[in-house]
């Protein structure tokens, strides 16, 4: 796989009461969202609270994952933190395993290094991970980290790392960027900041989602993507997408989906979020349940 391509969740991670990773959960919900049609997992992303994870906790939990008998050739985990020797541990860490690809922020909190600060961080990255296997994808959000991957980053980037900087994903909701880039890199697989934007997306030479809505609603998305590559009419298909990331999205995407899933579940684990959140609630699963209506009966299921 040179060029990720389809529907990819970036998935929740449960916790404990006591606030550990609550592993039963963690790789149920991991294996129940692959048999919805997911074609890959994204762990460790801004919707699995990545970045309220320790490193140590990253790797045990993506062996977890591996341990029971999910395939390392459909994860791709989050591996980008502000630390560069920790990214390279995380990264290398993946990539030894076998994981399709690492997702990876730019360094944050200095905002001001730009793009010739972001190449270096992205280019010594790679260069100490020294990997052929490495696939890497670039992870936009500045409305969260404060800084961008440019156009012209990820240009320069897969320029000089045509095999490993192979993918982008764009969670910064602007459509003109997501556009930007797919000119800019026309080799680089684009994915735009959710399913709204799936149909479009492809269209235009997009290669899919990274979304966090695929956690409760994979089947459908995954449908929508099929249908739309093989040149379906999917006008009623978009729309009910459309409306079921909408009502999620606007209850908060991290606490609305827990709280969907320990209603559905009947475990309340699933309400559980680590500072700085708060925790989910059971009403506000209801609520959304009832606003869901049978757009979420499958919701729960387990095979």
């Amino acid at each position: 796989m040179t060029r990720p391509q389809g529907t990819i969740a970036p998935i929740l991670t449960p916790f404990e009461n006591d606030g550990r990773i609550a592993r039963d959960l963690w790789i149920s919900h991991a294996k129940w969202v692959l048999d919805q049609g997911a074609h890959f997992l994204s762990p460790f992303g801004t919707t699995g609270e990545a970045l309220s994870l320790s490193v140590r906790e990253r790797v045990q939990a993506l062996e977890w994952l591996i341990e029971a008998g999910i395939s390392p050739s459909q994860l791709m985990p989050g591996t980008g933190v502000t630390a560069l020797p920790e990214t390279v541990e995380l990264s290398t860490h993946a990539v030894g395993l076998g994981c399709a690809g690492v997702m990876v922020l730019p360094s944050f909190f200095y905002t001001a290094a730009g793009d010739n600060g972001q190449a270096r961080y992205y280019s010594e990255l790679i260069e100490r991970v020294a990997s052929p296997a490495m696939r890497m994808i670039l992870y936009h959000i500045p409305q969260n980290s404060g800084v961008p991957v440019s156009p012209a980053l990820t240009a320069k980037l897969n320029e000089a790392f045509p095999e490993i900087v192979v993918a982008y994903k764009d969670s910064a909701g602007d459509w003109n960027n997501t556009a930007a880039v797919i000119t800019a890199a026309p080799k680089v697989a684009v994915f735009p900041s959710s399913e709204a934007q799936l149909t479009r997306g492809l269209a235009s030479g997009a290669a899919g989602c990274i979304s966090a809505t695929v956690n409760l609603n994979a089947a459908a998305i995954r449908a929508l993507y099929d249908a739309t590559i093989t040149g379906k009419d999917v006008a009623e298909a978009d729309a009910a997408i459309k409306a079921f990331r909408k009502i999620i999205q606007d209850a908060g995407l991290i606490p609305a989906m827990k709280a969907v899933l320990a209603v559905r579940s009947g475990d309340r684990r699933w309400l559980n979020l680590r500072a700085p959140h708060e925790n989910a609630t059971l009403e506000n699963g209801e609520r959304l349940l009832a606003a869901l209506g049978p757009s979420a009966d499958h919701i729960g299921r387990r095979s």
